[in-house]
């Protein structure tokens, strides 16, 4: 037998279960209390295969109304994706639970769950679900594909962000294969942040809006992760999940705002490639008197369209990012 393919003898544990070679487990990570004193749980899905390998986190649910994200995780653990023939797969269909419970993007106490990280022991509840997260998933972690949708009304044409500098990543990204795939700088606190940091492999998959299932965006996100987990060897799925195109690879990504507020009308669609000056939007009020145009600034491809049927001068409305040869 080769040494890739060696049976485990490693001892492994997660939230205080030794992980046996061959098993499924289902495993709650205890972080907080709601006021009657129940115990809130985040449900942790652990699959380790009988053959050493890597281990790969699939999460989502960091914002609490991100709900493909959840989806799609749902739905590889429903059609047992998760399950390798070599190395460890764990599910994290649901980390910000509090959230969840309200579809509100936020923990009760107002915080971004996504700008906690490491975290502390007794920060704030976001630094503490952070905190547990970095304490007892992380270490064990080789790489984390963590599954986003567009904050509120803003739908995300799918994505997946990346440092194209971190060429490691960069190659992830392209395995993962999402039609677009943006050049996205560290931001401080967040869990791409501090995973990269500590060497392991971090992707952010970006679909859809916010309290929604889009099939298009959850087929995409199961699609690539099952070109990542064979990628790794993991499974060895025999339809063919190659769509055969080349992903669009985009930098410079700005947000264009509302010039005034008003009913909002966008005349293009999420993933369009626009020129400089043509027509992208309709900004009115709603008694037939004004009706201002919206034009693209620059040669991009739209990565997100603000859906909101009204606006506020100054709301986001339109992502756009300029296309680069990688």
């Amino acid at each position: 037998m080769s040494s890739q393919n060696k049976i485990i003898n490693k001892k492994v544990v997660i939230l205080g279960q030794e992980i046996a070679p061959g098993k499924h487990y289902e495993l709650n990570l205890n972080v907080a209390k709601l006021h009657t004193s129940t115990p809130v749980q985040i449900p942790i899905y652990v699959d380790r295969a009988k053959i050493d390998g890597p281990t790969v986190v699939l999460m989502a649910g960091m914002h609490g109304d991100e709900i493909n994200g959840i989806e799609i995780i749902r739905r590889i653990i429903r059609k047992k994706l998760n399950r390798p023939m070599k190395g460890t797969v764990i599910c994290i269909p649901v980390f910000n639970i509090f959230g969840f419970l309200n579809l509100k993007r936020e923990l009760p106490d107002g915080r971004d769950l996504n700008r906690s990280f490491p975290g502390t022991p007794n920060g704030s509840l976001a630094s503490q679900f952070a905190f547990q997260f970095m304490k007892e998933i992380a270490p064990v972690a080789d790489v984390i594909i963590d599954f986003h949708t567009g904050a509120a009304q803003r739908n995300n044409f799918p994505q997946i962000r990346c440092d194209f500098d971190d060429q490691e990543s960069l190659e992830l990204a392209k395995v993962f294969n999402s039609p677009i795939i943006l050049d996205s700088g560290l931001i401080a606190k967040t869990i791409r942040e501090v995973i990269q940091k500590l060497g392991k492999k971090y992707l952010i998959f970006e679909g859809g809006k916010a309290n929604s299932i889009e099939e298009m965006v959850v087929d995409e996100g199961i699609n690539g992760a099952k070109r990542i987990l064979n990628h790794f060897g993991m499974r060895s799925f025999k339809i063919d999940i190659s769509t055969g195109r080349d992903p669009i690879f985009l930098t410079e990504s700005k947000w264009l705002r509302a010039p005034n507020s008003g009913l909002f009308l966008p005349q293009v669609q999420n993933g369009n490639r626009v020129n400089k000056g043509a027509v992208i939007g309709l900004i009115m009020d709603p008694f037939g008197k004004i009706e201002r145009t919206v034009k693209a600034q620059r040669n991009a491809v739209v990565l997100c369209v603000n859906e909101a049927p009204t606006v506020y001068k100054g709301d986001a409305i339109f992502h756009l990012a300029i296309e680069v040869d990688v």
